[in-house]
């Protein structure tokens, strides 16, 4: 695993996963899961936002695409930390946001940023289960005239065939991580803890 990655895993573990032996956390689909994952600290956090704008970038800097976005609010970190570091590599991939519904005042738009119809995008997010606010994203874009060329995910719970039903949509799609990576980066750090405490103490002064 490439060091920028390393470093999100273990950030990402340290604000935005809970695990519960018993199925406490309730999805959106209205299942409950012993494992809950809430990207945002990690991504409103500055060494977050440099990571993942540095990593998302690195996966789509030769795609020449004009935008980088999905819906609100999930996407949003992602998309602007990737225009900003794409900007400091002398690249302007543009941020954009979809509005969960089209605003009933002024142009009513749902897309807000700069894109036009027949630019190439990549749609973000930060968790999918069910994939279902990917795919909305997908087809927003599609009926505003962007074509979207690839979907990038900060972390696939890997449950209910969310990857699947995308990729039906856009065949190439990423997920940066996965439950799976966070599951045993947690299971490393309590069997480090475990050797640690084994280990015989050394005495604090020689022994005569």
């Amino acid at each position: 695993m490439e060091r920028n990655k390393k470093k999100l895993l273990r950030l990402l573990h340290k604000k935005s996963y809970r695990y519960s032996e018993n199925p406490l956390f309730t999805l959106s689909s209205g299942r409950q899961s012993p494992f809950y994952i809430d990207c945002k600290p990690t991504m409103h956090d500055p060494k977050g936002k440099a990571l993942i704008g540095e990593i998302v970038y690195n996966k789509i800097k030769n795609l020449r695409v004009d935008g980088v976005g999905g819906i609100t609010m999930g996407a949003d970190p992602i998309a602007i930390s990737t225009s900003l570091i794409s900007h400091q590599k002398g690249r302007g991939i543009k941020s954009f946001s979809i509005r969960k519904a089209a605003k009933g005042h002024g142009t009513a738009k749902r897309i807000e940023g700069e894109m036009q119809p027949g630019e190439k995008v990549v749609i973000v997010d930060d968790v999918i289960t069910s994939g279902n606010s990917v795919i909305e994203a997908i087809k927003a874009a599609e009926d505003y005239g962007l074509k979207v060329i690839k979907v990038i995910i900060l972390v696939d719970r890997e449950e209910e065939g969310g990857r699947q039903r995308i990729e039906e949509l856009v065949p190439n799609f990423e997920s940066i991580l996965t439950l799976s990576d966070l599951e045993r980066f947690e299971s490393n750090e309590k069997n480090s803890s475990r050797r640690s405490l084994s280990r015989p103490t050394e005495p604090a002064y020689p022994t005569m």
